[in-house]
């Protein structure tokens, strides 16, 4: 079976992707994001926007830092 997209495209897809699953990975491993327990909607909305909140702080300092946007391990050092 040929493969009639081109290949810039498949290209540019698959790396969308991979960011997209980098995202997933950080938010779950990061933010225990797996793992939400909620007693209503309310506090559900309320914890995942503060999660992904956290998430675009930390790209958002990484950019003013001139680093890479998902390179979280050292933004705060001790």
């Amino acid at each position: 079976m040929i493969d009639k997209k081109d290949p810039e495209f498949v290209k540019n897809l698959m790396s969308k992707k991979r960011l997209v699953e980098t995202v997933i990975g950080q938010l779950t491993g990061r933010f225990n994001i797996e793992k939400v327990w909620i007693r209503d909607m309310l506090h559900f909305a309320n914890r995942i926007t503060r999660k992904i909140l956290s998430h675009t702080f930390a790209i958002f300092t990484n950019q003013y830092l001139n680093r890479k946007n998902l390179a979280f391990d050292g933004i705060i050092t001790i």
